[in-house]
C-alpha cells in the first residue's frame, strides 16, 4: 500500500533528521532511489527544482515524491509524515523539556549532535557537486567534467561578490541569483547544450 509506505518512509525521515531540511537530503536521496520512485539524476534535477520553490525543502521534497506516487493523496501523506515528528517533538520541548539544556548532559548530546548535523550538510553539498560538476554518482562511476556547470557557478559566485567590489552595501536578492542562474542554465544547457 504506497500510501502507508509513503507516510511511513517521510515519518521516520522527519523523525531521524536533526539539522533541517538539508540533513534531510542524503536519507530522503536514499529512501526514494531504495524504493525505485526516482533515480538519482532525476532527484538532482527534482532537488534544483524544490530549493528554488517557496517553503521548506523537506516539505517541497515530501509532497512532490508523494505526489508523483499516490497523487493528491499521497502527497498529504507524505507531507504530514515528515511534518509530524517535528510537530511532536516541538510539543515535548515546550512543554516537558524546556529546562533540560541548563544541563551538562543535555548541552553534551547537543555538543555532539551539532558536528553531525554539519557533517550530513556538508556531505550532501560534495555528494551534489560530484554528481553535477563531475557526474559521478558512486565510486564505480569514472569522472566527466561538464564545464557548464563549473562556469555557471563561478559566474553565479562572481555575481554575488560584484556588490562587494563595487562598494555597495545591499545584496543581490537570493530570488535575483535564482533568477539569474535560471537564465544561465538556459543559456549554457539549452542554447550551448
Amino acid at each position: 500500500m504506497i500510501y502507508l509506505e509513503l507516510f511511513l518512509t517521510f515519518f521516520q525521515i522527519g523523525l531521524f533528521t536533526i539539522g533541517g531540511g538539508y540533513a534531510m537530503i542524503p536519507l530522503v536521496l536514499e529512501a526514494v532511489v531504495e524504493h525505485g520512485w526516482m533515480s538519482e539524476a532525476d532527484f538532482m534535477n527534482f532537488l534544483a527544482v524544490a530549493e528554488s520553490t517557496p517553503g521548506p525543502i523537506a516539505v517541497n521534497m515530501a509532497t512532490y515524491v508523494g505526489s508523483t506516487q499516490g497523487g493528491i493523496l499521497g502527497s498529504a501523506l507524505a507531507t504530514l509524515g515528515v511534518v509530524l515528528p517535528s510537530f511532536i517533538i516541538i510539543l515535548l520541548i515546550v512543554s516537558v523539556a524546556r529546562n533540560l539544556f541548563k544541563y551538562r548532559g543535555m548541552q553534551a548530546v547537543m555538543g555532539g549532535i551539532r558536528p553531525a548535523v554539519v557533517g550530513l550538510i556538508l556531505a550532501t553539498a560534495i555528494t551534489m557537486i560530484l554528481g553535477t560538476v563531475l557526474g559521478v554518482s558512486d565510486l564505480k562511476t569514472a569522472p566527466t567534467l561538464d564545464f557548464r556547470a563549473p562556469v555557471i557557478f563561478a559566474i553565479l559566485v562572481g555575481i554575488h561578490f560584484l556588490p562587494k567590489l563595487l562598494k555597495k552595501k545591499k545584496k543581490l536578492s537570493p530570488i535575483v541569483m535564482i533568477l539569474i542562474s535560471a537564465v544561465l542554465g538556459i543559456v549554457f544547457y539549452g542554447f550551448l547544450g
